[in-house]
This record gives C-alpha cells, sequence and structure tokens, in this order.
C-alpha cells in the first residue's frame, strides 16, 4: 500500500505499516472477491471502519467493501461465490454475505457487507435517509461521517485512498468532518451521536469545529428515528470509555433530546455542600460497575448504572436540620426507567430488568451491620431472582464515598449480606424458592378446585416459606389448614 504522506511523521508510516500487515490478513478473502469484482467489470475497494481498524490494527472478521456495481449486479457476483447471503439493507444499496476462507493454518469465518457508492440526506420532515446512488469512490468518501471512516483501499492492487486527510486524523486520535461538520449532520443528525460514540470506543478527541456543530445543532437530532438513537447509545454505552461519550452529549445538549435524565443530575449543590454532584457520581458508579464485569460489557449492569439515581431531582428536599434528602428515589426512579426505555424501543425484558435493578438499588442499606433476618435475606433474593449478581455488583458499584472507613464499612457489611445469601442458598437452594406445598396438594388437602383460593393459599404458603425457610410436609399441612379455617 503506497505510503501517501511521505513527509508525515513516521507515526503515520507506522499505522500503514500495521494495516500491511492486517491487509495480508484478510486477503485470502478480500483479494478474491475484488478479482470477481474486476472480472464482472466493476472496482471493488475496502473502505469505513475496516480501513480505520486495519490502520489501529485491530481489524476483526467483519469486513465493509464499497463498489459501483448496484445492488443487483453485487448479489449476481457474490451469491456464487459465499456461503450465505441476505438483503436485509438492499434497500439501502447494501448486501450482506458470510465466507470461510482459510486464513494460515485455520478456516476463518468472515463476516462482509458491500454497499453501492452512495449519498445519502434527511430532509426536514423524513425520520428514513433518502439513498441516492453515486459514481464514483469520491463522492463516496465525502458523504462518510468523518475523515477517520472516510479512507479506502482499492483492491486487489491495495491503493490506499484517503482525500480528506484520516490519516492524519488517525494518528492525531482526532475526529473530524470530510466536508463541513453543518453539512454533514444535516445530512444525517444522528452523526452527531456517533460522534460522542467513536469517542467512547476509540478514546479520540472531537475536533471543536465538530463540537460546535453538534451543539448548535442537537435539536435535529429529534427527526432521527428512537431504534438509531437506541442503537447509538448502546454502542457508547458498551464501549470502553463511556463517560467521554456520555460527557459529550452533556455538554453539547444532545443529551437533552435523547436521555435528558442524565443532564438533569447536575443538581447545584447546596452553599454548605452537604450532598454530592450526583451526575458526577453516576458517572462513577456506571464505571465502578464496568471494573465488576466478568464476561465482557454487560448492557443491563450499565444502562442501571447509569439511571440508578435519574430519581432524585424529583425527589430532592431540603430538610429542616439543613440535609439534603431523596426518599423514595428508587422508586420513582424505575418509573423513569421505565418510561425513558419505552420511549427509546427497547426490548421489554431489557426494560423490566433495568427497572428492577433501579427499584432495588437501595434496598441493601437497610441491612446495617447484618441486623436482617434470614426471612429478610430470602426475601432480597426472591426479589431480585435471576438479577441477583447484577443487584450485588450495582450495589457495590454505588459506593463512591471519599471517605476510606466508611467505605470499608460498607464493603464488609456487603460481604456479610453475600456470605449469609450463600450459605442459606446451600442449605435451601435459595434461588428456586418454592412454598412446601404445590398447587396440586393445596387443591388436593383443601377438596378445592383451581380457582383464586388457590392463589391465595399459595401466596401464604410462599410467605411462610420465606419467613420459617422448609417446614417440611406435615409442619405445612397442619399450617394450611389452620389458615383454611381461619378464612370461614
Amino acid at each position: 500500500m503506497p505510503n501517501a504522506n511521505e513527509d508525515k511523521p513516521s507515526a503515520l508510516s507506522q499505522v500503514q505499516h500495521r494495516a500491511v500487515s492486517e491487509l495480508l490478513r484478510v486477503s485470502p478473502v478480500a483479494d478474491d472477491l475484488a478479482r470477481r469484482f474486476q472480472t464482472a467489470g466493476f472496482s471493488l475497494a475496502l473502505v469505513g471502519g475496516s480501513v480505520r481498524d486495519a490502520l489501529l490494527g485491530r481489524l476483526g472478521n467483519d469486513l465493509d467493501f464499497t463498489t459501483d456495481a448496484r445492488p443487483e449486479d453485487v448479489l449476481k457476483i457474490v451469491r456464487p461465490w459465499a456461503d450465505a447471503v441476505w438483503e436485509v439493507g438492499i434497500a439501502f444499496g447494501t448486501v450482506g454475505a458470510q465466507k470461510d476462507a482459510r486464513v494460515g493454518e485455520a478456516v476463518q469465518r468472515f463476516q462482509i457487507e458491500v454497499t453501492t457508492y452512495r449519498s445519502e440526506a434527511y430532509d426536514r420532515t423524513s425520520r428514513k435517509p433518502e439513498v441516492s446512488y453515486g459514481d464514483s469512490i469520491g463522492e463516496d468518501l465525502v458523504r462518510r461521517d468523518f475523515t477517520v471512516n472516510a479512507m479506502a483501499v482499492a483492491l486487489p492492487e491495495k491503493e490506499f485512498i484517503d482525500p480528506h486527510g484520516g490519516l492524519e486524523d488517525l494518528a492525531e486520535r482526532v475526529l473530524r468532518t470530510p466536508g463541513t461538520p453543518e453539512e454533514s449532520f444535516s445530512d444525517d443528525p444522528l452523526r452527531m451521536m456517533r460522534a460522542a460514540r467513536f469517542a467512547a470506543q476509540l478514546d479520540f478527541e472531537v475536533a471543536p469545529d465538530v463540537v460546535s456543530a453538534m451543539t448548535e445543532m442537537a435539536g435535529r437530532i429529534e427527526i432521527v428515528s428512537a431504534e438509531r438513537v437506541r442503537d447509538e447509545l448502546n454502542k457508547l454505552i458498551l464501549s470502553a470509555y463511556p463517560r467521554k461519550g456520555l460527557t459529550l452529549l452533556v455538554e453539547t445538549g444532545l443529551a437533552d433530546h435523547v436521555l435528558p435524565e442524565l443532564p438533569a443530575l447536575r443538581l447545584e449543590r447546596d452553599e454548605h455542600h452537604r450532598h454530592k454532584d450526583v451526575y458526577d457520581h453516576t458517572l462513577i458508579v456506571l464505571e465502578q460497575a464496568m471494573a465488576l464485569e466478568e464476561d465482557g460489557p454487560d448492557l443491563t449492569l450499565r444502562l442501571a448504572a447509569l439511571l440508578h439515581d435519574i430519581g432524585k431531582p424529583r425527589t430532592r428536599r431540603f430538610e429542616k436540620d439543613g440535609r439534603v434528602s431523596f426518599h423514595h428515589h428508587e422508586v420513582v426512579g424505575a418509573k423513569m426507567t421505565k418510561k425513558r426505555m419505552t420511549a427509546l424501543k427497547y426490548a421489554n425484558d431489557l426494560v423490566k430488568d433495568v427497572s428492577r435493578l433501579v427499584e432495588l438499588h437501595l434496598r441493601f442499606h437497610g441491612y446495617g451491620t447484618g441486623e436482617w433476618t434470614d426471612s429478610a435475606v430470602r426475601r432480597y433474593v426472591r426479589d431480585a431472582g435471576p438479577l441477583l449478581d447484577r443487584l450485588h455488583k450495582l450495589t457495590r458499584s454505588d459506593c463512591t464515598t471519599r471517605n476510606k472507613r466508611k467505605a470499608g464499612a460498607l464493603s464488609r457489611a456487603y460481604d456479610g449480606l453475600e456470605q449469609r445469601i450463600a450459605q442459606l442458598q446451600e442449605q435451601e437452594e435459595l434461588d428456586a424458592i418454592r412454598p412446601d406445598l404445590d398447587g396440586n396438594q393445596i387443591m388436593e388437602i383443601l377438596g378445592v378446585g383451581p380457582g383464586p383460593v388457590i392463589g391465595q393459599a399459595y401466596k401464604f404458603m410462599l410467605e411462610l416459606r420465606l419467613e420459617n425457610g422448609p417446614m417440611g410436609y406435615d409442619a405445612a399441612v397442619s399450617a394450611l389448614k389452620e389458615w383454611w379455617t381461619e378464612q370461614g
């Protein structure tokens, strides 16, 4: 790949050398596909994020290509070659494919997208971009979101194409737009969120003129569908540096439109500094929750950490003694979480789980130094259900005090609670708490068929189980009959 910046510092040549190595790795697939396009009279280039990641030395097996071939021609070329083909994005000029190929000693699976040169823009009343096809790679690159994503490598000759200085911006770790930011964000307002997302993913800085345009045009994000906003927000939250992206969303005013509960946390402190900055606390909790993740980024946990205190602004009270209180902010916050996530079109199960974690995140603070009874511990586990492990992590992350003695005491108290949970689980299989009698047994003992009364009896037996632990069959039957007598 020729060096297009011979007069630039050695950092540029270093990233190009990394790219050569990465491109050689994927050549068995990329070059084979490119030759097929050549034979059919078309051109093909690796483009966008694939080139950026190759230059960063982190190219995976998801490859993005661009071509002058129209989608119907792309299908004719790709179908006989690929192991699988899908047309989900064909309305936007994209054909997807899967290809298994030998790379060195191993067979690797590649996910491929081939997109016809295009340009797209929003009008003031539409939530969907209007797609039109271009005839040159130059037209295609100028419509890309950022210069670091506006580079290409023509195949199979591996000619490096960088008309907008993306390589230099990559070396400087800065996000700029190929044209003016205003034009770019007018074409697709979601690019403003993508700026924050890439800053969070790549730990890049955003150029001042881009930040200014984001601030001035933040309201334009309203034209973008909730689903696209949600997907971009997810990528940001799941990134390596979400604080960086979230801070940018808040500072530019974008968060006021897509997640207004976050900037609302910037409560002014009272003159005696008797309560924390809830916004900063929230970002610290998010980072501390990330540090406890065991199997990669956890969207449920991260969303719960981000939203756990959003009920505080609505519940803040200045007490007579000078203290600041936020009574029942967890209950209010859970309702707000459900409303916001629903508006962003999150899946119902995820909305339910995140809202539940927000609702439960304060429960531990009634534990004190271990005063809970065994029945209270059982209820804690029952109420958390399958979210217990995440609740452990969220609760631990919620301690951001700089008072080492207080932090140590909270940590030891939670260690004690987890130890008690483990002991009870071992004794009673607490994860699957059930009454000592099931519904069929209750109906048989009471001589009653299915109906509301069986549900009431079952609930009574479950409460006994939580309160007393395992009772045994005979004691359970006796207790049920006594309850039944009391019902008249």
